[in-house]
């Protein structure tokens, strides 16, 4: 399996947990990460839809899926925690623009979510800028082809 490879699974499963979690645990453990808090502009910080479980299951199953494929499983964790705060920001940044939770926006929800953790490893695993490129447009195309299957069968919330 080449690094590009193993780093695409890499990013599909740390960005993949949380909903995948969600399915299976429903809305049990679902503790929002921001606690309902509002910011200055009186929206949510991240929403409903960011919760503790997302993250804890992303770091936890990320670093124990990271050293099957060569990668030491604190890399695996760093790599998740960069994941999950791309998408932190990405969601924080929706907020402000009053987009709602779980609505498609293109480049925001798969950019950061994907860069972040891939500049983490970047100097560790010698990632060449022409394979941060590719990784993320791989990511961005099976984001968006997913997204729309994982709103049918009711995986992500649906925006209202």
């Amino acid at each position: 399996m080449t690094i590009t490879v193993s780093l695409l699974f890499l990013l599909l499963i740390a960005n993949g947990t949380p909903i995948l979690t969600k399915i299976v645990l429903q809305d049990r453990f679902a503790h929002p990460l921001d606690g309902g808090r509002l910011f200055l502009d009186k929206r949510p910080f991240f929403g409903n839809t960011k919760t503790v479980r997302g993250i804890v299951s992303s770091l936890s199953v990320t670093a124990l899926v990271a050293p099957l494929i060569g990668i030491p499983a604190i890399s695996g964790a760093i790599f998740a925690l960069c994941a999950m705060l791309g998408d932190l920001c990405s969601s924080f940044i929706k907020r402000r623009l009053g987009i709602a939770s779980s609505k498609m926006t293109l480049g925001l929800d798969q950019i950061p979510e994907s860069i972040f953790p891939l500049l983490a490893v970047r100097s560790q695993i010698n990632l060449s800028w022409n394979d941060i490129f590719v990784i993320m447009a791989i990511f961005c195309i099976i984001e968006l082809v997913s997204s729309p299957l994982l709103s049918r069968f009711s995986a992500r919330k649906k925006s209202r």
